[in-house]
């Protein structure tokens, strides 16, 4: 067979999308369902949070949709003006044309960003609904085209945008999509924006709907104190936690752990409010600030001599729950699965933070001090 220049099929848009769809979200199973909810609620959450405690509502419709609105400013369906941004037409129409994820005042919701139009022309229907400046208007989309324009529907009350679309059965093999993996991801949302809250309401169960609102002011002491909730023998009860800015890192930390009586170690790490599930940088500062102000700490004390050997990290670690986060301005993350961070400054800056206020933290309490160095301590003299 010859193959030559003429063989080539360019495809742009929506018809790239609709022809290789696992090529944006990954499958046409639930994982890609879930990930138009996904860059649906990820748009939302960073409409809304600028205002700072802002409110997302997604809802999962009886007839198969998903309902996602907030109560941003609202998107304008044209171009918006003096920001030079697209429109929310745009937005639904074209590839790429959404601003750069990568800031630290971006909220992941899933990965890797694809953005609005693909939700939009892999959706049967969609309907975009804004309500800005006293006035509701909408424009419906059938498979990524535009059914007519916007149009002005009547008064408004608020401000704020509806993103309302149906996965398409032509493309999907379930159009179903799991409330308790959204449930869990908006919760982890939640806590890693304080004051910001989000309700994921389920219309499909026959008989009355199920609802969840997620809203943690405490933010990633409130993380901690959850997911280890159910352990049985705490050493302390207080989770150690902080925040602090660095321009080192060009941008933030929030980090919060205890230890408890097991011997499992439970470290989530997260950042620009994106799971790294293979940790990276800032996993490894904040067992670096740990080991230090641990071992300093028994030093200081007399709990350690000059010949003792300083603990080891990983013994320090059984019984540890943490969450440590980051934003930055400009995460580099290493492989394609987005899931492992490589900041170079970033290990340093944790380590320092964590070192500092675990150090204060002992000085402040140093009966419990005791307790939880005195466990690592008695590991050195025994090996």
């Amino acid at each position: 067979m010859e193959y030559d220049v003429a063989a080539i099929e360019v495809l742009e848009g929506r018809e790239a999308v609709r022809k290789r769809p696992g090529m944006w979200i990954g499958s046409v199973g639930e994982r890609g369902v879930l990930q138009l909810v996904s860059e649906a609620v990820g748009r939302a959450v960073n409409q809304s949070l600028p205002g700072h405690g802002g409110t997302v509502d997604v809802t999962l419709t009886r007839d198969g949709g998903v309902r996602v609105s907030d109560d941003g400013p609202g998107d304008p369906f044209d171009a918006t003006g003096d920001t030079g941004g697209p429109g929310l037409e745009t937005l639904l129409t074209s590839l790429h044309a959404g601003p750069d994820p990568g800031g630290r005042h971006t909220v992941a919701v899933g990965h890797p960003r694809v953005g609005l139009c693909v939700v939009n022309a892999l959706s049967s229907r969609l309907r975009a609904e804004v309500r800005r400046e006293g006035v509701l208007r909408a424009q419906e989309y059938a498979r990524g085209v535009a059914v007519a324009p916007p149009a002005t529907v009547g008064p408004a009350a608020g401000s704020g945008t509806t993103i309302a679309f149906w996965p398409d059965t032509e493309i999907f093999e379930t159009t179903r999509c799991s409330f308790a993996v959204l449930a869990e991801r908006f919760r982890q949302v939640a806590f890693l924006n304080p004051g910001f809250s989000i309700t994921l309401t389920d219309e499909r169960p026959a008989g009355e709907a199920r609802a969840v609102m997620f809203r943690h002011p405490g933010g990633v002491r409130d993380f901690v104190a959850a997911l280890d909730a159910e352990a049985v023998a705490l050493i302390h009860q207080d989770a150690i936690g902080f925040e602090r800015e660095d321009p080192r890192i060009a941008g933030a930390m929030e980090v919060a752990f205890l230890w408890s009586g097991s011997r499992e170690e439970r470290i989530h790490s997260f950042a620009n409010s994106l799971a790294t599930r293979q940790g990276g940088t800032h996993v490894d500062g904040f067992r670096d600030g740990v080991a230090a102000a641990v071992t300093a700490y028994a030093r200081r004390r007399g709990l350690l001599t000059s010949a003792d050997p300083d603990p080891d990290v990983a013994r320090i670690g059984e019984g540890l729950t943490a969450v440590v986060s980051v934003k930055l301005d400009r995460p580099e993350f290493l492989g394609a699965t987005v899931g492992l961070l490589g900041n170079t400054a970033v290990r340093a800056c944790v380590g320092e933070a964590v070192q500092e206020h675990l150090s204060t933290w002992f000085d402040e309490r140093p009966e419990r001090a005791a307790e939880i160095v005195a466990r690592f301590v008695r590991g050195v003299h025994e090996d």
